[in-house]
């Protein structure tokens, strides 16, 4: 078997000096007679060798009835024909000399059981074949610098294409041709894109690994259903950010509640959806809201991204509008968004009164028929310069429908820093204008939505890729497999440097101790993770009489919940007491892998959705970060002048307990400390639990 390197398989999937079409027709009316026509129309120039057992002819070209037959090599193989037919010609387009292969045929595993068999019946003959498989059921891909169209998709019916400097990557064949087709109409051109299907073999984060060394690709846009191969695609992104080549996701499925896991409360608070939305920021990646600004973002990260200066929280816009209305719409969304329109300095506006303009203090500055094309052009001018705002917005009226050349020709004309962003929603329907903007490399927005979509994700912070740098000693006492009690968990959280309850595990029948009173009282059991619930907890028994009582209450309550249930006895904690209580969980996200989350405690966990989330482990600054993005925190960092807790303590905890991710011989699914107590001068867990694989 032979492995493509890297630059080999770049070259086989987007320039390829000759392919082959299998079960290409010559019906101008079947689908499978899209790729020839395609390619010969936007003028591809490497051979193309149609495979068709019934026709010797196709558009003009010999057609071949086997891949035996061909007169020469081939690089990538299109495969266009019923699934039980595909794997007999694998073996066929290797000898051929294919590298890759794209499988636009369907039946596989998309479709069941049964066609996962048939799919990894087909991957494991292509790794014998040392080939390379896009698909199945992938609409295709294509080069249009190249005119290279690998594809059925209609969207290539164009009477042209235009070559850019956007890749798209989509795991959806339909919507790949949807947003070539909504691109195009706005004058956006492209580089290379590709669907690619089920990916039962080139995944998503390939594609991208080679985008990034490909010259004509300057942004990677990415529609995504689901993450595959997180470690691969996490490194391609980060070859990404270390390349300077911005990318932009709009991925499905932030309305899914995800798989609420049935452990812990953390699965219920940060699913799939949140974990992806960490996996993403981590690593550099803007996610956007909206469909159009996948696209409409682009000229705004290919500009600005990582050139612009630091910034407050939030992000600070200054306004600049000739229709009020439509300047209010995004304002309005802004503001939604988390971020703010700004109002101009009073020496800003001492400044402008001596360049012969007149403008006020309100956080939209309006010059509805207030200012000449060349005072606009100055007032753009001077706001790009100022210390008092991080981008500028300029919403334009009905001009930029009826006058485009007035409407944009200060916005083209002025000088233009790339240490601060500008940004230009067009208030009525303008496209002439849109494509005047679009061509001289300006973001520009066609909805309020899309507008302040784009600025809030441009200004989100992106944090860094989690690096395991010291693996974790597990405890050798403790098991290694399945649900551990509360007590053992807190060995293990005690063992991470995590300040744990004073606690001791006694019989249910004599439950003597040394802990001092008032004591909490818990059910032990491995078949119980959710004490509460089963009525296994009483809080400030007093004494020993007390005790005894609740020792009995205990047992009757938990076994009318769980009658099944094995109780190993009663956990004996001292009572502590506390500025805040706070949830700090891990997971092992099946698409991302290790995740910590930090949020408010207690009973509510599930219902506020007042919580922090970084992929696991984290470092002390992002742990400060997590504890800044979770509001409850504000009431031990300083709110009203309430009494401070621990915040450094608290960094500390949540950076010793993502080290979790890191934990030798044994696989941790799920841990919780709910509720983490916030003291003065520490932080304590005083209830935890742990799955482990």
């Amino acid at each position: 078997m032979n492995t493509l390197t890297s630059s080999e398989f770049a070259q086989a999937l987007f320039s390829p000096r000759a392919i082959a079409l299998v079960g290409a027709s010559g019906n101008l009316q079947k689908n499978t007679a899209r790729p020839m026509r395609f390619m010969r129309k936007h003028g591809f120039e490497g051979k193309i060798y149609p495979i068709n057992r019934t026709q010797s002819e196709i558009m003009g070209e010999p057609a071949y009835a086997d891949l035996a037959d061909l007169p020469g090599p081939i690089d990538h193989a299109f495969i266009m024909v019923a699934s039980d037919l595909v794997l007999p010609l694998l073996d066929s387009c290797a000898q051929a000399g294919a590298k890759v292969i794209t499988i636009y045929s369907d039946g596989f595993g998309e479709t069941g059981p049964e066609g996962m068999v048939r799919q990894n019946a087909l991957l494991a003959r292509a790794k014998e074949l040392g080939v390379r498989v896009i698909g199945p059921n992938s609409i295709g891909l294509a080069n249009l610098h190249s005119g290279l169209i690998l594809s059925v998709n209609a969207a290539f019916e164009a009477e042209s294409l235009i070559p850019g400097e956007l890749s798209l990557v989509s795991q959806s064949g339909s919507m790949m041709g949807s947003l070539l087709a909504r691109a195009a109409a706005r004058g956006f051109g492209f580089a290379k894109s590709i669907s690619v299907g089920n990916e039962s073999d080139v995944t998503v984060g390939e594609v991208v690994n080679a985008l990034v060394d490909d010259p004509d690709t300057k942004v990677i846009l990415l529609f995504l259903e689901t993450i595959r191969d997180a470690a691969t695609f996490g490194a391609a992104l980060e070859r990404a950010r270390q390349f300077n080549k911005p990318v932009i996701a709009y991925k499905l499925g932030r309305s899914e509640q995800g798989d609420a896991l049935a452990q812990s409360h953390t699965g219920a608070m940060a699913g799939n959806d949140v974990a992806v939305d960490a996996f993403l920021r981590a690593h550099g990646v803007m996610r956007v809201r909206n469909l159009e600004t996948l696209f409409e973002l682009a000229p705004l990260a290919q500009k600005y991204l990582g050139k612009t200066t630091a910034h407050p929280t939030p992000a600070r816009v200054a306004v600049i509008t000739t229709t009020g209305g439509g300047a209010a719409t995004v304002v309005d969304n802004l503001g939604m968004l988390g971020m703010v329109a700004v109002a101009p300095s009073h020496e800003f506006i001492a400044h402008m009164a001596g360049r012969g303009m007149t403008i006020r203090e309100t956080p939209v500055i309006d010059l509805t028929l207030a200012a000449t094309s060349v005072q606009y052009k100055d007032l753009l001018e001077q706001l790009l310069q100022t210390d008092w705002c991080d981008a500028v917005l300029s919403v334009v009226g009905s001009s930029a429908q009826f006058h485009p050349d007035l409407a944009v020709k200060p916005l083209i004309e002025a000088q233009k820093p790339l240490s601060k962003p500008l940004a230009v929603f067009l208030a009525p329907e303008a496209m002439v204008s849109l494509g005047l903007l679009q061509q001289s490399g300006i973001a520009a927005f066609r909805t309020p939505e899309a507008c302040a979509d784009a600025l809030a994700v441009f200004f989100e912070p992106r944090g860094s890729a989690p690096v395991i740098s010291k693996p974790m000693t597990w405890p050798a006492a403790l098991p290694r497999h399945g649900l551990l009690t509360e007590y053992e968990a807190c060995q293990v959280f005690s063992s991470l440097g995590i300040h744990t309850a004073q606690a001791q595990h006694v019989s249910m029948d004599n439950p003597a101790h040394q802990v001092p009173y008032p004591v909490v009282v818990k059910v032990s059991s491995r078949d119980v993770p959710h004490k509460t619930d089963a009525g296994g907890v009483r809080v400030g028994v007093a004494d020993d009489a007390a005790l005894q009582r609740a020792a009995h209450d205990i047992r009757s309550s938990v076994l009318a919940y769980a009658p099944l249930a094995k109780l190993d006895g009663l956990l004996v904690q001292k009572m502590e007491g506390r500025l805040l209580e706070l949830i700090l969980g891990y997971r092992r996200d099946p698409l991302v892998g290790p995740t910590v989350v930090l949020g408010a405690g207690g009973i509510t966990a599930e219902i506020s959705p007042d919580f922090s989330i970084r992929l696991a482990p984290v470092t002390p600054e992002q742990a400060h970060a997590m504890i800044d993005e979770v509001r409850a925190t504000r009431l031990i960092r300083g709110f009203r002048g309430l009494p401070r807790g621990d915040c450094e303590a608290l960094a500390h905890a949540i950076v010793r307990f993502s080290q979790l991710a890191a934990a030798v011989g044994v696989e941790v699914l799920e841990a919780e400390i709910n509720p983490l107590f916030i003291q003065a001068d520490r932080v304590i867990a005083v209830d935890g639990l742990i799955a482990l694989a």
